[in-house]
């Protein structure tokens, strides 16, 4: 299914083939994979790119200001009724400005009220305190606390925070 949202100047489209080399710039960019864990980017190609976008479960959606890409979302179904959610604004001049809650209430609602999901996860680095922060004010809670559960490419030990969202819960209180 081909997901088309828009809000005023900002839309959220299912990556195509076409975007391949763009999403391949920044993945291997470690600038902005490192909060991630990829401080040297994760080295794909834009073959395994398509590929990736061509994968069942896991749908890479676009983000634009203005029909300029500036980041990525992803979604996959974790469950009958959960869903896991990831999101990066990967142009620098555009963090920092509300883009990413903005883009992130529009993926919830149409995750809640039209794929009629129940549950969404998310889980980011313990260091990214911003996206934490616009996690919370979204109205997720936070959950485990992984301490020191993975390395990252330089060997350093990283450490993750799980998010989680219910239905009944972002409609009594939308943000």
């Amino acid at each position: 299914m081909d997901l088309f949202l828009q809000k005023d100047n900002l839309l959220i489209r299912t990556a195509t083939p076409d975007d391949a080399p763009i999403l391949c710039r920044w993945w291997n960019d470690g600038n902005i994979m490192a909060h991630a864990g990829f401080p040297k980017g994760i080295g794909t190609t834009i073959p395994a790119v398509i590929d990736n976008l061509a994968a069942d479960n896991n749908h890479v959606l676009m983000l634009e200001i203005d029909a300029e890409p500036v980041g990525e979302m992803n979604y996959r179904s974790v469950g009958e009724n959960a869903v896991e959610i990831g999101i990066k604004i990967c142009n620098p001049a555009q963090q920092g400005k509300g883009y990413g809650t903005d883009f992130l209430k529009m993926l919830i609602e149409f995750l809640f009220l039209q794929m009629g999901y129940q549950k969404i996860i998310l889980d980011t680095n313990l260091k990214n305190t911003r996206a934490q922060h616009v996690y919370e004010n979204i109205g997720f809670r936070k959950g485990a606390v992984h301490l020191d559960s993975w390395k990252d490419q330089l060997g350093e030990w990283q450490s993750s925070v799980d998010y989680h969202l219910a239905r009944e819960e972002y409609l009594i209180t939308p943000g």
